[in-house]
């Protein structure tokens, strides 16, 4: 748009029968984010179309050739943008489908890993299995978490293709398969996904965007999931010698004893929460600290002599995981007479630290959506959100999380999605990278 017919725009715009956010808009977006805006407009039929294909489906994590199959659609997707597209497989042992990835060339600004993943909590047996719309609205398993984030990554791309920007730009997708259960040891399922962020220089996910409260939020951080398991043992003996020096306190007091403790001295950090799940505890105890079932047999006269307790942990940083670590093993250390136990940990996702870095692109992305005519993202509480496969690239790259269109009742049979946030997740997704990569 040249300067005369910028000036002529602003000068009609009050007079025109227009929203005020689209004089706003025109006024702040060049010409290829401009063209990007009106293209994503008009193909918002063809992306809930695709949607509506992937979402029907299934592919669920354990689902091998279901997210093999939801692969091979969005892999002719990157390849007729232009990608080099590469399917990654998973040793057979692993019980996972695998990982697309796809990677285009360029030589221009920042260098840019957009994160999704094709699998989804409704494994083939699920009763939740197809694609639904009433109006704007839109039900089916992923259809929030997270195929139409998968969606938005492509139509983010083919808008920036239409609007003659994608040449040049330094790209890669990654498409995970397991991310709703992934793969062990996570050395080798995530290994292809630590590589891309250790090449980027920003990491976008695009799992589902958040908007409550009359406001729509931008994601800098995600806390980490982690599992510890807790094993006590004691005496067994007759329940009238309980608390003599030769029999002692017994599993299950000490177990007690311990879990107050954590309650007491280790709670307390903003974000740091733990949770204990499973308690199993008497004379015979089938139970260990790798599966979430097992049996207890005890009896009122007789002092315990096991206890086994699995439990989870969630932080913001790893220094935050390491102090609360250690404080657990010193509760666990004051074993009351005639006890013992120990304590051990189980790291999966890695928490996604609030740093500068990604403070600095969410004002870019607020910007974006006040230039779009919209209202300026807050950051929003990483208590509120859980771990992400963006969380494997945070300590080598800049990130910005919840990329993707709004839903609600993601894992459950009520997941829906408002198709109206998906042109408006498009948009920001495509400048975003546009500026990024110019």
């Amino acid at each position: 748009m040249t300067r005369v017919n910028i000036l002529s725009w602003i000068l009609l715009c009050p007079f025109l029968l227009v929203p005020a956010f689209a004089c706003q808009a025109s006024q702040t977006l060049d010409e290829n984010e401009t063209a990007i805006v009106a293209w994503s407009e008009a193909h918002t039929g063809e992306a809930i179309e695709l949607l509506e294909r992937l979402v029907n489906i299934n592919s669920g994590s354990l689902n091998q050739q279901g997210v093999k199959d939801v692969g091979a659609i969005l892999r002719t997707q990157l390849d007729s943008l232009g990608f080099e597209t590469r399917w990654v497989d998973m040793p057979v042992d692993m019980e996972r489908g695998g990982h697309l990835f796809g990677e285009h060339r360029g030589d221009r600004g920042k260098k840019l890993l957009l994160i999704g993943h094709l699998d989804t909590v409704f494994e083939a047996d699920d009763a939740f299995q197809t694609f639904s719309r009433e109006g704007s609205n839109a039900t089916g398993p992923g259809v929030e978490d997270m195929k139409s984030g998968d969606v938005i990554i492509i139509y983010a791309l083919k808008a920036l293709q239409h609007a003659g920007v994608l040449d040049g730009a330094q790209i890669m997708v990654a498409f995970t398969g397991d991310e709703e259960s992934s793969g062990k040891p996570l050395s080798v399922s995530r290994k292809d996904l630590i590589e891309a962020g250790q090449w980027a220089d920003v990491a976008l996910g695009f799992e589902p965007g958040i908007e409550r409260d009359g406001k729509e939020w931008a994601t800098i951080s995600r806390r980490s999931s982690s599992n510890w398991c807790l094993e006590v043992t004691g005496k067994q003996a007759h329940s009238a010698g309980i608390f003599n020096e030769q029999t002692g306190a017994g599993a299950i007091f000490e177990a007690a004893r311990i879990l107050n403790g954590f309650y007491d001295e280790v709670r307390g950090e903003q974000y740091l929460t733990f949770n204990a799940g499973t308690i199993l505890g008497g004379t015979e105890v089938d139970a260990d600290c790798t599966t979430p079932e097992g049996r207890a047999f005890g009896k009122t006269n007789v002092v315990p002599n096991r206890v086994v307790v699995r439990g989870a942990m969630r932080t913001i940083s790893q220094q935050q995981l390491d102090r609360a670590r250690e404080a657990m093993r010193a509760v666990v250390a004051r074993n009351l007479p005639v006890t013992d136990a120990s304590i051990t940990f189980e790291d999966s996702y890695p928490a996604m630290a609030p740093t500068e870095g990604n403070q600095q692109l969410r004002n870019m992305l607020s910007q974006i959506n006040q230039d779009l005519g919209r209202e300026e993202m807050p950051v929003l509480d990483a208590s509120v959100r859980g771990a992400a496969d963006i969380s494997f690239v945070a300590p080598y790259t800049d990130g910005l999380a919840g990329m993707g269109a709004y839903g609600k009742g993601g894992h459950t049979p009520n997941e829906s999605l408002d198709l109206d946030s998906i042109p408006i997740a498009i948009q920001r997704a495509a400048i975003l990278i546009y500026r990024l990569s110019r």
